[in-house]
């Protein structure tokens, strides 16, 4: 159905591992890292280290398998169909699923410039954000891409600016570890520590959804994944030096809006809403780029037939039509629910379920990773750099698992067996064929 698909190049796809990773954490991180002192950002370089050796493993799966989908294309070639399935099927619901939060806070951020509203205006505007960032998806992978280019190039900049300014004023005094938590190993802060900086990186692997909708994909998005999260470390760590070098911890610490607190610091005035604006647009960069990214997971899985095949028709402009609209028709209940003041605790929480089980396709890509670089297929690579970034990824994936609470990692294992209905129904059609 339709014309032939439009493909993006290096710079959209680049805007698209940045912006699937930039969200409204940058603004939060460093006052959640303001206790842990030099360990806060001694966090950001390990977490940056795994996530660059992650953004290694996935862009040569990449490069290997050049396929729309994402990490259930590898792990279909290392383990067979059903490790493919529970993989696909997990990183869908949790692309969609943590999308509701991106959509509340961008909401939230506008608060100051449109007046407060009651949970009803909240709900419509939220609800109509979805439809219009769906909408302009509807267009094609080529103008979601030419938008997330722009929306990254208008969160990137003041990112880069304020911090280097914020530099000006540092102060090494300012980054100090609180008493409250002193007395703990350096190992444990730095485990602590590690795993809030982790969160910024999630969504790393994105641009290996449309691979088919991408020029030369196996080497464009192995560069701009590589590329994009490098950039993204560096300007998490800026963020994070500059900010918490001009603001005093215990200050920051207390902080509800850091980054409006540093740009106080380094501009004076009342800049609440210019900061009010940029968070709104970093939350709508990242929307664009995880609904991007939803409707292309859910057409490979349809391409591998793991979901039906309604979920392959396309539009005239090449956009997986009912990926795009049955994924974005799953975040509008979510949305509803989060209008009540007592359930939106408790969708937040879901959220922070969702991170792990990012973790879970993480740690199976690397698995997989490991499995086809020692198959024939593994020698057109240097092996031993290839098996050096993939243990440090492999390594740091288990240690965050092993540092997650049981409870979390239980629940978030929910996710994954949501698919068991679906995949018992395939099973015995498979077998009803067979007999």
């Amino acid at each position: 159905m339709g014309s032939q698909i439009q493909k993006i190049g290096f710079w959209s796809v680049f805007a698209l591992v940045t912006g699937s990773q930039i969200g409204s954490g940058v603004f939060m991180l460093p006052a959640n890292l303001a206790p842990y002192g030099i360990y806060g950002l001694a966090g950001w370089l390990i977490s940056g280290l795994g996530a660059v050796a992650l953004a290694l493993v996935f862009g040569r799966l990449c490069a290997w398998f050049p396929k729309t989908g994402g990490p259930h294309v590898y792990v279909h070639e290392a383990f067979g169909w059903t490790a493919s399935f529970f993989t696909g099927w997990t990183y869908w619901v949790v692309s969609w699923v943590s999308t509701t939060v991106v959509i509340i806070a961008c909401i939230g951020y506008l608060t100051p410039l449109i007046g407060a509203c009651g949970s009803t205006i909240n709900l419509i505007l939220e609800l109509l954000l979805l439809l219009v960032v769906t909408m302009l998806n509807l267009r094609g992978v080529s103008a979601a891409g030419r938008i997330e280019f722009v929306l990254t190039a208008l969160k990137v900049v003041p990112l880069f600016i304020v911090p280097v300014l914020a530099l000006c004023g540092f102060k090494m005094s300012n980054i100090t570890l609180d008493a409250s938590i002193a007395q703990l190993p350096t190992l444990q802060l730095l485990s602590r520590a590690t795993l809030l900086t982790l969160w910024g990186f999630i969504g790393l692997e994105a641009a290996t959804a449309p691979a088919g909708s991408v020029e030369n994909p196996s080497q464009t998005i192995p560069r701009a994944i590589v590329a994009g999260t490098l950039c993204v470390a560096l300007l998490y760590l800026m963020n994070s030096i500059g900010i918490m070098g001009i603001i005093p911890g215990s200050d920051l610490m207390h902080s509800s809006a850091p980054y409006a607190d540093a740009t106080r610091f380094v501009f004076g005035g009342s800049w609440h809403l210019v900061i009010s604006l940029i968070a709104a647009v970093i939350c709508l960069g990242t929307l664009n780029a995880w609904i991007l990214t939803s409707g292309q997971i859910a057409l490979g899985l349809a391409q591998d037939g793991f979901i039906p095949s309604i979920f392959k028709q396309r539009n005239s402009t090449g956009a997986p039509f009912w990926g795009l609209v049955i994924s974005s028709a799953c975040i509008a209940p979510l949305l509803v629910m989060t209008a009540s003041e007592s359930l939106a605790a408790q969708i937040l929480v879901i959220i922070d379920f969702s991170v792990t089980a990012f973790l879970f396709v993480y740690l199976v890509a690397c698995l997989s990773f490991f499995k086809i670089l020692f198959s024939p297929l593994g020698r057109s690579i240097n092996r031993v750099l290839g098996a050096g970034y993939g243990l440090v990824a492999l390594f740091f994936c288990s240690w965050v698992i092993y540092e997650t609470a049981l409870s979390t990692i239980l629940i978030a294992g929910l996710f994954t067996l949501s698919g068991l209905p679906i995949y018992a129904y395939y099973i015995f059609r498979l077998k009803t064929r067979n007999s």
